[in-house]
């Protein structure tokens, strides 16, 4: 299983590479296949998401493809994912995101997809792959406020949890002193990344790729 879990998705050289060498052959020849879901109950501005898919799309991938799961059937997005060599989660709610994989049925089959494709995380996106999401300690950093979740569980893709936006002007609580105090409560291990930095996965092993800060909590 190929993962590559970031902040802010494709944002500087080496996060690309990082993502060449997971997948293996040239963009050119390659399927994307973007998931916009998060972001269905973000209020506001969303630039962010299209300079997201903007930045995937600018390398040239043979195909690129956008699709929803929350609003269209798995007769519809199950071909694309089939068809696409690289699934980008995008970011928004991490728990409106995590209910539409579940419910969508895509949860129990992406273990078997990313068999044969590389999942790309962008925050929200990111953040589901943990066995856990800590409901609180995001809503606290992130402000979240869709619905009320009591299944934590999330998809058990890695086993430790993602904290993005480290350092962010747009979450001035992502910040290191506050995250070490978080760390004393919660027992189990989360990276915490800036929007320059990714973290690769290959088969439970753990490369951290940045230009910009991050840190291990636990």
């Amino acid at each position: 299983m190929k993962l590559l879990l970031t902040s802010s998705g494709k944002t500087n050289k080496s996060i690309e590479n990082a993502l060449l060498e997971l997948l293996g052959k040239p963009f050119e020849k390659a399927n994307l296949t973007f998931i916009p879901t998060a972001a269905n109950v973000d209020e506001g501005n969303k630039a962010w998401l299209v300079d997201d898919m903007n930045n995937f799309r600018k390398l040239n991938f043979a195909l690129f493809d956008s699709i929803d799961i929350s609003a269209v059937p798995k007769g519809i997005w199950l071909p694309s994912f089939k068809k696409a060599d690289v699934l980008v989660f995008g970011g928004g709610d991490t728990y409106y995101l995590l209910n539409w994989i579940k419910n969508s049925g895509l949860a129990k089959i992406l273990p078997e997809l990313l068999k044969t494709k590389v999942y790309v995380g962008i925050s929200a996106g990111s953040m589901v792959t943990a066995k856990n999401i800590s409901l609180a300690t995001a809503g606290i950093l992130y402000y979240e406020k869709y619905g009320k979740f009591k299944d934590r569980k999330g998809l058990s893709l890695v086993d430790f949890e993602v904290r993005p936006h480290l350092n962010s002007e747009w979450f001035p609580k992502v910040r290191l002193p506050y995250l070490k105090k978080l760390a004393e409560k919660i027992p189990y291990s989360f990276y915490a990344i800036d929007d320059n930095t990714a973290i690769k996965v290959v088969d439970n092993k753990v490369t951290v790729i940045s230009e910009g800060e991050w840190k291990k909590f636990n």
